[in-house]
């Protein structure tokens, strides 16, 4: 009997444990179906969304290309503008080229006469540099030619000095070479009368 008691017991326990899984389980299931009806929500929501967004594309689309036709035919309309201004712009670029190349040579023509012109100019300030070299040159020689007989006047002053200085030397040494001939004689009359006396 205990040992029938405890297998009942145990399948008892068993049983208690499976139900306490089933109900986890259910409470799962429908949490999980809550969910999914949370989420099928959404995605209707979504969709009626898109939908909304698709039907506005369409709208835009249609208005687009309402658009585009009106600017191609704008387009068309510049395009036949723009022949006619560049017709006319090659008239008026002729016409400017002409004017252009007129004023080309016309500057040519100024800047060629503005060039002789100082041609002119520096040639006649190398005229009047050279003429004044030339008189710098002139005044220059005449001091040279000046300082030049200056030289020569002081060179012929200095010559009569030195032979003046020479012949006034010469005549020193002739006094100087009578005055040792004197003290020379001198002295032996010195001596011969040393002599005499001793």
């Amino acid at each position: 009997m205990d040992i029938q008691n405890k297998t009942k017991e145990e399948l008892i326990n068993e049983l208690q444990v499976l139900l306490q899984e089933n109900n986890s389980l259910k409470k799962q299931n429908e949490k999980r179906t809550a969910e999914l009806v949370i989420a099928n929500k959404k995605l209707l929501f979504q969709n009626e969304d898109k939908n909304i967004r698709a039907e506005e594309l369409s709208v835009a689309n249609t208005e687009l290309e309402y658009q585009s036709e009106e600017k191609e035919k704008r387009a068309e309309e510049l395009i036949i503008a723009n022949v006619e201004l560049s017709f006319q712009k090659g008239e008026k670029g002729k016409r400017a080229g002409e004017l252009i190349t007129a004023k080309i040579e016309l500057d040519f023509q100024n800047k060629e006469k503005r060039k002789r012109a100082a041609e002119l100019i520096i040639a006649n300030v190398e005229l009047a540099f050279q003429k004044g070299e030339k008189g710098k040159r002139a005044e220059e020689l005449i001091i040279a030619n000046k300082e030049l007989t200056f030289q020569k006047r002081e060179k012929g002053k200095r010559a009569t000095e030195l032979i003046i200085a020479n012949k006034e030397l010469a005549f020193q040494k002739g006094e100087k070479g009578k005055r040792a001939e004197e003290l020379i004689l001198a002295k032996n009359k010195n001596i011969v009368t040393n002599q005499y006396l001793i």
